[in-house]
């Protein structure tokens, strides 16, 4: 038995190739094609009941920007590819900032150990660094 995804997209991809049919004989339409027109837009009309059906079936949420993308004539599945490089880019800078405030915290450590020994040992045995 197929999973409800599977026929989702079974009837989907039905969907399309109706609709292509339609959009065939639209565009050289002839009077004697009328029956069929009409027994195909009825079919499209039971197709989308179907997948009407079906969504009670399927969770899935869909960010609205991969809807931008559709709109914008973009490939949905290149939504995925920019989340990711830009997590990897905010990765980076996260990154950064951790490896500039370690040094600091290091560069800090340093100095305040010069100038106030006692104290910066003190620090240490409570926090237990040493």
């Amino acid at each position: 038995m197929d999973s409800p995804l599977e026929n989702l997209e079974t009837q989907l991809e039905l969907f399309i190739e109706n609709v292509r049919q339609i959009r065939i004989i639209v565009s050289d339409f002839q009077p004697q094609g009328q029956n069929v027109l009409n027994q195909k837009i009825q079919s499209l009309v039971t197709m989308l009941q179907q997948i009407d059906k079906l969504k009670t079936q399927i969770d899935v949420n869909v960010p609205l920007e991969v809807f931008d993308y559709i709109d914008q004539g973009r490939n949905p599945q290149l939504y995925t590819k920019d989340c990711i490089d830009k997590a990897l880019t905010k990765n980076e800078e996260v990154k950064g900032k951790i490896d500039s405030y370690r040094k600091f915290k290091s560069n800090l450590m340093k100095e305040l150990s010069e100038t106030f020994p006692i104290e910066i040992s003190k620090y240490k045995a409570i926090r237990g660094d040493e």
